[in-house]
């Protein structure tokens, strides 16, 4: 059974920077996509980030584009999210997520996802 942990999240100040982790145990992420994923208090799940299975395709919501960037490293079965230029507005609970099938389409959806991490608290102080 697949598990996904998420770390590195915390409080930084508005223009600072952190590197989420998202570690797999149980079986290898290797032909899936993965994703980031994010929800405000009061706000629903949205999506982040998302890479195909190889790294080749990425994607991004806007508000995130050139500021966030999201890779993966096969040998340690982990994905990454690191954020720079972090704004009060990025505040949020920060979850990986593994697509549902293999290949080379990174999905947006959150219904392509069938595995979720318990997610990371990321706060950004103004």
């Amino acid at each position: 059974q697949l598990l996904l942990v998420e770390s590195g999240g915390g409080l930084v100040q508005a223009g600072g920077s952190l590197r989420l982790s998202c570690v797999a145990s149980g079986r290898p992420l290797h032909v899936h996509g993965m994703g980031w994923f994010r929800q405000a208090p009061g706000k629903e799940r949205e999506f982040v980030a998302c890479t195909d299975w190889n790294g080749a395709n990425t994607s991004y919501v806007e508000s995130v584009k050139g500021r966030f960037t999201i890779s993966r490293d096969y040998a340690k079965n982990t994905v990454y999210l690191q954020m720079s230029s972090l704004k009060p507005e990025d505040t949020a609970v920060y979850y990986c997520a593994k697509s549902r099938t293999y290949g080379t389409t990174c999905y947006q959806g959150i219904g392509d996802y069938d595995s979720w991490g318990q997610g990371t608290q990321v706060t950004v102080s103004s």
